[in-house]
C-alpha cells in the first residue's frame, strides 16, 4: 500500500513523543505521551485513542490518564497473540514519535449515577481507572474485576472497594451473582465479548434496566485487529 502523505496523516491524527515508559504490572506497561497537539483536548473518562502502531496499522488503547497540557497516558497489555499492538507497547521506548487519533468513545463514566458498578478484566481496568480516578470519594462503588494472576492487578483509585477475581477460579457472571448488587446505578461491563454479554444477561435478570448497562466488548477471541 503506497504511503499516505503527511498532510493527510496530519488531519486525521495527532502527534507526540513517548516520555515515559514503565511496568505498572505484570504484563501490562505504562506510557505517555506529551506534545504540544495533544493540549486542550476533549477527553471524557473512559475514552480510547486509536495508535498508529506500524505503517498505517492502527491499535486502540483506553486513556488511562489525561493532563490537559499535553499529556496522554495509555497502558498497554502484553498478551500472547504477538501481534502488532503487542510488539508496539511491549518495545516502545522514550523518544520515539507516535501518531494517535483523536479521544473517541461512548463508554464512559455517568458522573451523576447514584451508584457506579464495574465489571471487567484487564483490558477494562484502564478505562475503569479513568472513571474511577474522576469520581469523588463519597461516590457508591462496587464491582468485579478479573485477571490472571494478582500480579495483573492495575492500582486503581478505590481499587480496595472492588473484588477481585482470579480467572479460572470462578467466572465473572458468577462473580456479579454473588455480589448481588442492586438496580439503581449504572453499569460499566467491558473486557472479553462474551463475558460482556453474559454479565448483561444476569444484570438483566436481576431488574437493571438495560438503559443503565453500559457495554464495551474491548477483544473477541481469534479477532484480528484486537493484538
Amino acid at each position: 500500500m503506497p504511503a499516505v502523505p503527511n498532510p493527510v496523516l496530519d488531519l486525521l491524527t495527532v502527534r507526540g513523543t513517548v516520555t515515559e515508559a514503565e511496568q505498572i504490572t505484570a504484563r501490562m506497561r505504562r506510557l505517555r505521551i506529551d506534545g504540544g497537539q495533544l493540549a486542550g483536548l476533549e477527553v471524557q473518562p473512559g475514552q480510547q485513542v486509536r495508535v498508529l502502531v506500524g505503517g498505517l496499522t492502527l491499535r486502540t488503547y483506553s486513556i488511562w490518564h489525561y493532563d490537559p497540557s499535553g499529556g496522554v497516558e495509555l497502558c498497554v497489555l502484553d498478551h500472547a497473540a504477538d501481534g502488532p499492538g503487542a510488539r508496539w507497547g511491549r518495545t516502545v521506548t522514550p523518544g520515539e514519535q507516535v501518531r494517535l487519533r483523536r479521544p473517541e468513545g461512548t463508554f464512559t463514566l455517568r458522573p451523576d449515577a447514584a451508584r457506579h458498578l464495574f465489571v471487567g478484566d484487564e483490558t477494562a481496568a484502564v478505562a475503569f481507572g479513568a472513571m474511577l480516578a474522576a469520581l469523588p470519594g463519597e461516590a457508591v462503588v462496587s464491582g468485579c474485576v478479573e485477571t490472571a494472576t494478582a500480579s495483573d492487578r492495575l492500582p486503581l483509585a478505590g481499587g480496595d472497594r472492588l473484588d477481585w477475581v482470579l480467572r479460572g477460579e470462578t467466572s465473572l457472571p458468577d462473580a456479579v451473582r454473588r455480589l448481588a448488587p442492586e438496580p439503581g446505578g449504572i453499569a460499566y461491563v467491558a473486557g472479553e465479548a462474551r463475558d460482556v454479554q453474559a454479565v448483561r444477561r444476569v444484570l438483566r435478570e436481576a431488574g437493571w434496566d438495560r438503559r443503565a448497562v453500559l457495554t464495551k466488548p474491548f477483544w473477541t477471541p481469534g479477532k484480528k485487529g484486537m493484538d
